[in-house]
C-alpha cells in the first residue's frame, strides 16, 4: 500500500497527532510524509527521525502562511501525478478543510476523526465516533486516494530516532489562491488540549461557592486559579465546559466538549463538572476518568472511573498538595 502522511505545523512546530499519523502509515509498510510551508528543513528532518522512508517537501514563500486553495491545490497535484492509496493527516482545523478540498479535486471522500484503522485487503477499514460519540462506526472510503484524518492521542506515537535519514523528494508548490494572508495574532498560545496527557476541567461548580463572600465571576477566578495549580503540578492543561466559556468566565480556547475540543488524555480530572452530554463527548475517550462534585447524583460520575463527592475548593487543594509530595516538586 502506498502511503502519504501529511505532517501538519504551524510556523515549523509540528501538531504531534503528526508523527502518531506517521507511525499509524508505518504500520503499513513504507511510508512517504508530506511537508508544506517556508524554510521546513527542520520539519523535514524530524519527519525522518519520527519514520519516513520519503519526505516530499513543497517549500515556497507562498506556502509560508497556511492558505487552503494553494495547500489543496499543492496536495492535489502531488497526488494526482503519483496515485497514494492512503493519505493520513492528524485532525486539525487545518487538515479538516486542507482534505476536503482536496478530496473533492480527486473525486475520492474523507474519513475524518478516526480512532482505529485497519487494512482490509488493500482497503482501510476505519473506526470512528459517531451520534455524540454513543456509538462506534466502521466504515470504508470506496473510492482512492482514501482521506482519513486520525483524532489525537488515539494513536502511540512513535520513538525518535535522532540522527536518521531517508529520501528526500522536492515538489513544486502550486501558488494560485484567492486569498491573502495580511497578518494575524497568536492567542492563548500555551492551550494545547488536543495534545495534553493531562487535563483538568473546570464546570459551572467552579463558579459556586456561596461560604467564599465572593461574586460568581471572583469565585470563578479562584476556582480556575486552583485547577490552573493543579494542571501546573501535573504538567496538564487547564479545560472547560460551555457554561463557564459563555459565562466569559475563560476563553473558549480552553473548551472541551462538541462546541469545543475533543480531548483523549491519560487522565481527566472533571472539576465542577455536571457531566451534560455536550461536554462528555469531547472527553469520554480519556484513558483515565475522575469527578469531583459536590453533587453526588451528577451524570459525570457514571462515566468517572473514580470520583469523589466533595467541595472542590477544599478537595483540589488537598490534592495539589499530595502531587506536589509525591512528585517531590
Amino acid at each position: 500500500m502506498k502511503t502519504w502522511v501529511y505532517i501538519d505545523h504551524f510556523n515549523g512546530e509540528v501538531v504531534p497527532a503528526s508523527w502518531e499519523a506517521l507511525g499509524v502509515g508505518k504500520s503499513f509498510g513504507p511510508v512517504s510524509a508530506l511537508v508544506f510551508g517556508k524554510g521546513v528543513d527542520a520539519v523535514a528532518q524530524a519527519a525522518f527521525e519520527f519514520g519516513a522512508d520519503e519526505v516530499i517537501v513543497a517549500d515556497d514563500a507562498a506556502l509560508a502562511d497556511f492558505r487552503a486553495e494553494a495547500f489543496a491545490a499543492t496536495l492535489t497535484a502531488l497526488a494526482a501525478a503519483s496515485a497514494p492509496d492512503l493519505i493520513l493527516l492528524p485532525t486539525t482545523t487545518r487538515t479538516r478543510e486542507l482534505s476536503a478540498m482536496s478530496a473533492i479535486d480527486l473525486n475520492t471522500g474523507v474519513l475524518v476523526d478516526v480512532t482505529v484503522l485497519e487494512d482490509n485487503g488493500g482497503q482501510i477499514l476505519a473506526t470512528r465516533p459517531v451520534y455524540e460519540g454513543k456509538l462506534l462506526e466502521k466504515t470504508v472510503c470506496a473510492a482512492k486516494p482514501q482521506f482519513v484524518t486520525l483524532r489525537a492521542r488515539a494513536f502511540p506515537k512513535p520513538a525518535r530516532e535522532a540522527g536518521r535519514s531517508g529520501a528526500l523528494s522536492k515538489a513544486a508548490a502550486q501558488t494560485a489562491a484567492l486569498t491573502s494572508v495580511e497578518g494575524y495574532t497568536a492567542s492563548e498560545s500555551s492551550v494545547n488540549l488536543a495534545d495534553a496527557s493531562v487535563v483538568i476541567a473546570g464546570g459551572r461548580g467552579v463558579s459556586n461557592n456561596p461560604s467564599l463572600g465572593l461574586d460568581e465571576k471572583a469565585t470563578a477566578e479562584k476556582g480556575f486559579q486552583i485547577v490552573g495549580e493543579l494542571a501546573s503540578v501535573l504538567g496538564g492543561a487547564v479545560g472547560a465546559t460551555r457554561a463557564v466559556v459563555d459565562a466569559g468566565f475563560i476563553p473558549y480556547a480552553h473548551q472541551v466538549g462538541q462546541t469545543g475540543k475533543v480531548v483523549s488524555p491519560d487522565l481527566y480530572i472533571g472539576v465542577g463538572v455536571s457531566g451534560a452530554i455536550q461536554h462528555i463527548v469531547g472527553m469520554r475517550t480519556a484513558k483515565l476518568i475522575v469527578a469531583v462534585n459536590k453533587d453526588a447524583e451528577a451524570p459525570i460520575f457514571k462515566v468517572a472511573r473514580y470520583g469523589v463527592v466533595g467541595d472542590l475548593f477544599q478537595v483540589l487543594p488537598a490534592l495539589t498538595e499530595a502531587f506536589k509530595k509525591k512528585l517531590g516538586k
